[in-house]
């Protein structure tokens, strides 16, 4: 019997292991995130499903500090939420969180995620992560567009062009 491989024509991609600081330069905020006890699993690392909350704490300040969005006139739902898992985070080990706007749209707009240690005196990508978040009008439960005032935080904080909504 003969088995025909195809993996060994496939073009080997960068290991992931090998991301460093190189992508931190585009991002303008960066916040500290403090680990807790409940936060790590039997295994000794911080559990998968706790890298969304590490996210939605950045996102948090994020907004809260670069954008300082009006809670109490339009709403955020997360529409999208995608991780890619690195490098573990252990007990004891720093780690801080990049957070950018990367797109913004008529209703929506993604945000992208670095979750970093230091490892040899050099930052070191754990996660990257992205959300596409809608503002959501909560008294007719339906999107709605981006309050100008928002758009323009984000567009000036980011240094974004402006781009046409459509």
């Amino acid at each position: 019997m003969i088995f025909k491989t195809f993996w060994h024509s496939k073009q080997k991609q960068q290991d992931k292991k090998t991301a460093s600081s190189g992508d931190l330069g585009s991002f303008k905020y960066k916040t500290v995130i403090e680990t807790r006890f409940a936060d790590f699993d039997m295994m000794g690392h911080v559990n998968n499903a706790t890298y969304f909350t590490f996210m939605e704490i950045a996102r948090e300040k994020y907004w809260k500090l670069a954008i300082d969005w009006d809670w109490k006139k339009t709403g955020v739902v997360i529409a999208k939420a995608e991780i890619s898992y690195i490098l573990p985070v252990l007990p004891g080990e720093q780690i801080n969180m990049y957070v950018r706007t990367s797109r913004i749209g008529k209703t929506s707009f993604d945000l992208e995620y670095l979750l970093v240690k230091m490892q040899l005196g050099k930052e070191v990508v754990c996660s990257k992560g992205s959300t596409v978040c809608v503002a959501y009008d909560y008294q007719s439960k339906s999107p709605t567009n981006i309050p100008e005032r928002e758009r323009n935080k984000m567009q000036v904080f980011e240094q974004l062009e402006e781009t046409p909504v459509i």
